[in-house]
């Protein structure tokens, strides 16, 4: 069997960018929480719970993070690569679980608003988008599910605190305290429908589908044009964490090659699927005649 890695990862500032974000966020989370009492606004205290959530998210994915920069051992043969993608699990429960507290805390108040101090909201909704603008720029760019999902609680956190600086300069000169559940309400909808997506894709990768922008049946197809493959079966891609993708198969040879060419060949199939986005590959090779059909694919494709 021959065994080929490549593409090795590159944390880079992920896991300071997060441990940056957490601690804004967390710093922030006790400022709305006596912010809120004190201004006797509901929304603020509202936006408390869920930054305390989020503050939970990003304590959780800087652990995975750090975790996922660790190499294989005996008992994680691939390393902590999936850890990142258990935090965006738990990241997009979490904001799914505070959207919904947001929801039934702001549709009441639609039907009977309360008075809120106005200026007191508008000076934390000052410093709750700059806070959060702050962490969004340490977390942007991120390309792993766990970072992207932490992402999309931030850009929440901002779009949530522009609403809150919008009704409250708004509540200043017309008497509307609807406003402001009303914008909260449309800024949690929005929310939703980014995180769901994501939170499929995350389900995806767990359950080890293969990977959407790859091709299954094409890369069976390109490697079975190079010279001496007669076949492929037994084919599995999955991603470890929905950046890095691995993939296995047998490779069916013709009986005319020797252990020169199998080496030869191995590294052509190792750079072919490298072109298709592949970061790890394995394959077995068997002499021809042990499958029926040319470039069989496995029953379940894909993995």
């Amino acid at each position: 069997m021959a065994h080929t890695h490549h593409g090795h990862h590159h944390a880079g500032d992920s896991v300071n960018s997060i441990r940056a974000a957490f601690f804004l966020n967390l710093s922030f989370t006790v400022i709305e929480i006596v912010g809120g009492f004190l201004t006797n606004s509901v929304a603020i205290l509202s936006d408390a719970v869920h930054d305390l959530g989020d503050s939970i998210a990003l304590a959780l994915s800087w652990r995975f993070e750090h975790l996922a920069r660790r190499g294989a051992g005996h008992r994680l043969t691939f390393g902590y690569r999936r850890y990142s993608v258990l935090g965006a699990l738990i990241s997009a429960t979490i904001l799914i679980a505070g959207s919904t507290y947001i929801l039934f805390r702001a549709i009441p108040r639609i039907l009977n608003p309360e008075p809120v101090s106005e200026g007191g909201m508008l000076a934390i909704a000052i410093v709750g988008v700059v806070v959060n603008l702050l962490a969004v720029l340490r977390l942007r760019g991120g390309s792993k599910l766990n970072q992207r999902v932490v992402f999309l609680h931030l850009i929440e956190d901002v779009l949530g605190w522009i609403a809150v600086l919008v009704a409250s300069i708004v509540m200043m000169f017309v008497d509307v305290p609807v406003l402001d559940p009303i914008l909260s309400i449309a800024i949690t909808i929005f929310v939703l429908a980014k995180i769901v997506p994501n939170l499929r894709t995350t389900l995806r990768v767990f359950l080890q589908y293969a990977p959407d922008d790859i091709d299954v049946r094409q890369i069976a197809a390109q490697l079975c044009e190079v010279d001496s493959v007669a076949g492929i079966h037994d084919l599995h891609i999955w991603s470890l964490d929905g950046s890095y993708t691995v993939f296995s198969a047998h490779v069916v040879v013709d009986r005319e090659i020797d252990w020169s060419g199998i080496e030869a060949l191995k590294t052509r199939l190792r750079s072919e699927a490298s072109k298709l986005g592949i970061n790890h590959s394995t394959f077995e090779f068997e002499l021809s005649g042990r499958v029926c059909e040319k470039c069989e694919l496995h029953a379940d494709t894909p993995h």
